[in-house]
Formats: C-alpha cells, structure tokens, sequence
C-alpha cells in the first residue's frame, strides 16, 4: 500500500512508519523539512500552504493517508480536498476532546466532549467535521485518540509540569513533588505499542467512521508512577503532595499540563480497538518503557541539571513547613 504520513518524525508518527515499512509499505513523510526516517521517502512542503498542499497530494494518489499533525478545523477542510478519493484517512485526534469531567470511567468513545482548551476544542471539531464527511459523502476516515503516548522522543514526563529535572532529582535523592495525594487515574502507552493501531486499521472498512481510544487496558496512579521511575533508576525518594490549589498560586513553571490534564482522573476504554484491530496488543509494561525512554534521554543528554532550578525545593521547604 503506498502511505502518506504528515508528519512521520514525531513522537508517535516514526514508531508508525518504522512498522508500515517493516509490513512492506510504501511510505511517504511529507513535512517542512523534508525528512524522514531511514527506508520512507521524504516529500517536502508546507500544508498551510493549502493550494500547493492539496494539489500534491491529489497527484500523488496516495492509497492512504495519515495526518499525525492536524491541529486545525481549516487542516481538516483541507484534507477533505487534498484525499479526495483516497482509499482510507486516519486522523490523530486526542482524549483532550472530554475536558475534565466525566460521567462515567472508565470514558468510552459515546461519551460527552467537554474540552476546556482551545487545543481540545479544535481537535472536536475536527473530528465532527471528519465523520460529517463519513456519513454524508463516504468519506472513508478512521478517528484515533490517543492518551499519555510517550517515547524516546517525547521524554519522560511527570505530574506536576512539563519537565524533565525530576529526573536529576530522584538520581541525586532529592524530594520530588506530587499533585495533591498523587492518586489522579492516568494511563500511559509506549510509541511502539501505539503503532500497531494506526497499522491495524488502515485498509479496514469496518473501521471506517470509527472514533478508538487509543490507550491500554488498566490505569495507575501518578504516585505509582513516580515510583515507578524511583525502582529504574535505582533510588527512592520522598513524594511531598501539594495541594493543586496551592500549585497553581505559586507559579510553577510549565504547570498548564498538570492544570489541564494530569491533575485530573483521565482513564478511558480500549475496548472498542482491542475489538476491532487484533493487532493492538501493548507489550511494554510502564518499567519496560520508562528503561527504553531515559536511556535515549541520558544519550541526548536530555536531562537538565536539578540544582540549577530553585522551584521546587522552594515549595517543599514551604509545604514541610506548614505540615510542621
């Protein structure tokens, strides 16, 4: 099958085309820069340079495509144009699509969407927009929503803000912070377990205006998590839980992710993609994952120095204080 992936050097997007290329696909990265991992052809432009975007593609008559970039409602109405005719269309959409609030875990796919970013909101409407297509036109497209997806790429992330120094502190015994008691639901998925999806579907239609969670079965908790990460590297530390209400007043840096999402239970079903794409069958236990993610960190020289940052010890030495 001859594939287009826009995007196709991300975080999720090069475990997608490493698999497609393994299962003997002919694949295509189109992107500013022109690159693309070993084995995939690169095809360089711009998509908001919709004219120019939309005429490529229609030239190309790819079988397949998949959007790993699409952030828009104008991205989408591009796409209508750009695959007219294509075979299958797999969009990335993303759990951000519910907001916080939830009327039942875990989430299905029937849920209510109550996005409180601009983010989430954009995503939404893109996903109506595509499935409006599916039942007015046909328009062959299959929407997936992924969760936490992490990988060498991305990193390791944690609760409390979008930074790596924790990382430096539990190597060097320092006290790390938890939002609240820590007990917020996630779920977490490597890269290479999330790829088998997006191979899965294509070309199958029954999975034509289909909407999938795209997590693992189970959930843990963010407390769990860190120390999780304490048992890889090798060494435990204090979890000192501050109040999110206290968090958010004493400006942490990077801390919307932890306001948007990571404070919150965020735990769906999979039941529907296990159901449908037998391929999507995550092997990686959260210990086998965080190994592969901080090994590709350190040879990156990723993880930043925690004693040049004050933040953080700076509210633990105020938390202690008030639980003294």
């Amino acid at each position: 099958m001859r594939i287009v992936i826009i995007g196709g050097t991300g975080n999720i997007s090069t475990s997608v085309v490493r698999l497609l290329l393994g299962q003997g696909h002919d694949v295509t990265c189109y992107n500013r820069s022109g690159a693309a991992p070993d084995g995939a052809r690169p095809m360089q432009g711009n998509r908001h340079d919709r004219p120019a975007y939309e005429a490529a593609m229609q030239a190309a008559r790819f079988d397949a495509a998949i959007d790993m970039i699409g952030f828009s409602p104008e991205d989408a109405e591009s796409n209508l144009r750009a695959f007219r005719g294509i075979g299958h269309f797999v969009h990335t959409s993303t759990v951000c699509v519910y907001g916080i609030q939830y009327d039942w875990l875990p989430a299905s796919e029937d849920h209510p969407l109550r996005p409180i970013t601009q983010y989430g909101r954009d995503k939404a409407a893109m996903d109506a927009r595509y499935l409006r297509a599916f039942y007015e036109d046909g328009f062959p497209v299959t929407v997936l929503r992924p969760s936490t997806t992490h990988g060498p790429k991305q990193g390791l992330t944690r609760q409390v803000a979008w930074d790596f120094s924790w990382i430096d502190r539990i190597r060097k015994g320092k006290p790390i912070i938890v939002c609240g008691d820590g007990n917020a639901l996630h779920q977490f998925l490597h890269v290479d377990d999330a790829a088998p999806a997006f191979a899965g579907v294509l070309g199958h239609a029954a999975c034509f205006g289909q909407v999938y969670h795209l997590v693992a079965r189970g959930y843990t908790t963010w407390a769990e998590y860190h120390r999780t990460a304490m048992r890889v590297i090798g060494r435990e530390v204090d979890l000192i839980g501050v109040p999110f209400e206290d968090l958010r007043r004493l400006n942490v840096p990077d801390f919307g992710i932890c306001e948007e999402i990571f404070a919150h239970h965020v735990y769906y079903s999979a039941e529907k993609l296990y159901r449908d794409v037998p391929a999507f069958n995550p092997q990686r236990t959260l210990e086998d994952a965080m190994r592969d993610i901080l090994a590709a960190m350190d040879a990156d020289g990723r993880v930043p120095n925690s004693d040049e940052l004050t933040w953080e010890d700076r509210i633990i030495a105020a938390q202690r204080r008030v639980r003294a």
